[in-house]
């Protein structure tokens, strides 16, 4: 029973969105271990998308990382860890910034997959989010595995010559890190160069769903003894190092 509260406690902690993703990834998995779905219901098809209007696929594809296994509890450790870092950290307070974030690499992803042969992007897209993590915390130092120490940035690439040596297929590792460089470099670097400016806007609908509404700086409450009905309408209102 502690076990469990400890589990529940730690499980509300996470940041919204990290724990909305991850709890769709492992749902999905837990329903195929299962057999209540299979992976012909979720893969991304665009015959099936566009033609026979089987629009989850576009959700689906992301969510699912193969039956429980290493691969699978691999990716959910890395999802886990570098998108709570990164919405608790750059994205703090900026939520909708990061569900935008999602959509950019989700739809590039879904762009490319049109052309090459690959049917399930959740890989692609947890490489995509350690990437970025990686690029804006350059001088954290890394240790994996206790093999090797790097720095951050080098990270995104350890892992991919890890899957390679696991013997995977690594284009769908190369497609993250490509696409979280073009989030990296469009949202980072561009608009801070000679004449750059920043390209990537959040839409404005983004914000008002996921963002609180900033205060109004003109405003300014009323004196205590001013206030209506006699009620106290008030209230009482980093980097460091990272171990694999």
């Amino acid at each position: 029973m502690a076990m469990l509260q400890t589990f529940q406690q730690e499980y509300m902690q996470m940041p919204p969105i990290t724990r909305a993703y991850t709890t769709a990834c492992v749902v999905t998995t837990l329903l195929v271990q299962l057999e209540v779905l299979t992976p012909f219901h979720l893969y991304f098809n665009p015959e099936l998308i566009f033609y026979h209007y089987q629009l989850w696929r576009l959700v689906t594809n992301f969510t699912f990382f193969g039956t429980i296994g290493f691969n699978f509890l691999f990716n959910m450790i890395f999802l886990y860890r570098y998108c709570r870092m990164l919405e608790e950290s750059s994205f703090r307070g900026r939520t909708a910034d990061l569900v935008f974030m999602f959509f950019l690499g989700g739809f590039l992803m879904t762009v490319v997959a049109l052309f090459v042969n690959i049917v399930f992007l959740g890989q692609a897209f947890t490489m995509m989010i350690v990437y970025i993590w990686s690029r804006r915390n350059p001088y954290v130092r890394m240790n994996f595995f206790g093999l090797m120490n790097f720095q951050a940035p080098y990270l995104a690439w350890v892992l991919l010559a890890f899957s390679w040596l696991l013997g995977n297929v690594i284009t769908v590792d190369l497609m993250g890190i490509a696409i979280g460089h073009i989030y990296f470099y469009l949202e980072d670097v561009f608009p801070e160069q000679p004449g750059g400016f920043k390209i990537l806007k959040t839409p404005a609908i983004l914000v008002m769903l996921f963002d609180a509404p900033a205060d109004d700086p003109n405003y300014a409450p009323l004196p205590e003894e001013e206030r209506p009905g006699g009620f106290a309408w008030g209230g009482e209102g980093n980097q460091q190092d990272q171990d694999q």
